[in-house]
C-alpha cells in the first residue's frame, strides 16, 4: 500500500506540481492519499496527448479509461494498475458521484478533435470531487467558482480569473478548513513562480481560507 502511494504521489509531483503542493496541506495521511489518487487519474487523462500523434489513436486511448468506469464504480478494478485500484477505492470509500470522471474523460476526447475547452469537466467537477474527498457532501456550490477560476487562469485568461476572485471567495466562506486544500491552488495564479514562492503563497491562502 505504501509503495502504491509513494508512486502515485511521485506521479501527481511530477504532472501537476500546483496540485501537489496544495494537497501537502491535507493534515490527515490516508485522505490526503485518496486526493492524490484523483489527481494521478486526471495525470493519467493529462498525459494521452503527448503520447500518440494520431487523434483517433488519443481517442482510443481516452475510451478505454471510459470503459474502465463500470469496475472502477463497482469496486472491481482492472487488477495490477495502480491508479484504476487506488481510485475504486476512494470511489467506493467516499461514495464519488461517476457523473464528473465521465464528463471529464469526455472532455478530453473533445479536446482531440479541437473542441473548446469545457471548464465545468476539467476544472469544476474534479474539484467538486475533491472537496467531497476532504469533507464530505454538501460543498458543490460552495468550490464551484474557485474551480471556473482556476480554469480560465490555466487557459489563459487570467483578467478572467481575476476578476472571478472575489466571487470565489464568496462562495468559499461555507467551505470547511479541511476542504480548502481542494481548492487552494487555485490561488496560484503565475505557474512559473518557483516553488518556495507558491509554497508561501499557498499557505497564505490556507491560512486566511481565501485564494
Amino acid at each position: 500500500m505504501t509503495d502504491r502511494r509513494d508512486l502515485l504521489d511521485g506521479q501527481v509531483r511530477a504532472a501537476d506540481p500546483d496540485r501537489w503542493l496544495s494537497s501537502r496541506f491535507v493534515a490527515d495521511a490516508d485522505r490526503r492519499a485518496d486526493l492524490i489518487a484523483l489527481y494521478a487519474f486526471e495525470a493519467e487523462l493529462m498525459a494521452i496527448p503527448s503520447k500518440v500523434t494520431q487523434p483517433l489513436l488519443a481517442e482510443m486511448r481516452f475510451t478505454w479509461w471510459g470503459d474502465q468506469m463500470d469496475g472502477l464504480f463497482a469496486g472491481e478494478p482492472r487488477k495490477g494498475h495502480p491508479v484504476l485500484e487506488a481510485l475504486s477505492a476512494v470511489a467506493v470509500r467516499h461514495g464519488l458521484d461517476r457523473a464528473p470522471l465521465d464528463a471529464l474523460i469526455e472532455a478530453h476526447i473533445g479536446r482531440v478533435h479541437d473542441e473548446p475547452h469545457d471548464l465545468d469537466a476539467f476544472y469544476v467537477g474534479p474539484m467538486q470531487a475533491a472537496a467531497r474527498i476532504l469533507a464530505g457532501l454538501g460543498h458543490e456550490a460552495a468550490v464551484a467558482p474557485a474551480g471556473r477560476m482556476r480554469g480560465l487562469s490555466q487557459t489563459g485568461r487570467a483578467d478572467e480569473a481575476n476578476a472571478l476572485r472575489a466571487e470565489a471567495n464568496r462562495a468559499l466562506k461555507s467551505l470547511p478548513a479541511a476542504a480548502f486544500p481542494a481548492v487552494a491552488h487555485a490561488a496560484l495564479t503565475d505557474h512559473a513562480a518557483p516553488e518556495p514562492l507558491k509554497r508561501l503563497r499557498l499557505t497564505w491562502a490556507v491560512l486566511r481560507g481565501r485564494i
